[in-house]
């Protein structure tokens, strides 16, 4: 394997928590969320040589696999590699076990998907502890806009998971 596949793989595997995670938030069925996964590790492979490394590359794989996740869930399309990664892909783990909670990590991920694509990218990104000027970074809006549509989106999902109750 060449280095630039080998550093490709090696962000893969560092990040796949945060892949899953993202298809898991737009994708409910099983299937749809290997095939979301599999664009969105194809985008970052034709992404990755443009990467610059004075980037965060949380930043960078946030950005393009959500910008991927909400194209694909409007488009519905389905695009064909236009070259193999190669076999090191089949090593990158399934996603993890959800464990004893997954009656409320369901229930959740129901209220969740009753929201927007771009409220849906704000709850992930709070899920996962960014901070705010991260998710400003990542989502290309200001820190006073992102603390606004959080207050807004946590509001909503509030309201959400009463009504589930």
């Amino acid at each position: 394997m060449n280095p630039v596949s080998t550093a490709f793989v090696a962000v893969i595997n560092a990040n796949q928590g945060i892949l899953h995670r993202i298809c898991r938030l737009y994708c409910p069925d099983a299937d749809d969320q290997q095939d979301l996964y599999q664009e969105v590790v194809l985008q970052l492979w034709r992404a990755f040589p443009r990467y610059q490394p004075t980037a965060k590359v949380s930043t960078w794989l946030y950005r393009i696999a959500l910008n991927v996740a909400i194209s694909n869930l409007r488009q519905r399309t389905r695009h064909p590699a236009p070259e193999r990664l190669g076999d090191a892909l089949p090593d990158v783990a399934p996603p993890p076990d959800p464990g004893p909670d997954a009656d409320d990590l369901a229930q959740l991920y129901r209220a969740i998907e009753r929201l927007s694509d771009v409220e849906k990218a704000f709850v992930l990104l709070y899920l996962e502890e960014r901070t705010y000027e991260e998710m400003a970074d990542i989502l290309g809006i200001t820190q006073n806009n992102v603390r606004v549509k959080m207050h807004r989106v946590q509001d909503k999902l509030r309201h959400l998971l009463t009504q589930a109750v």
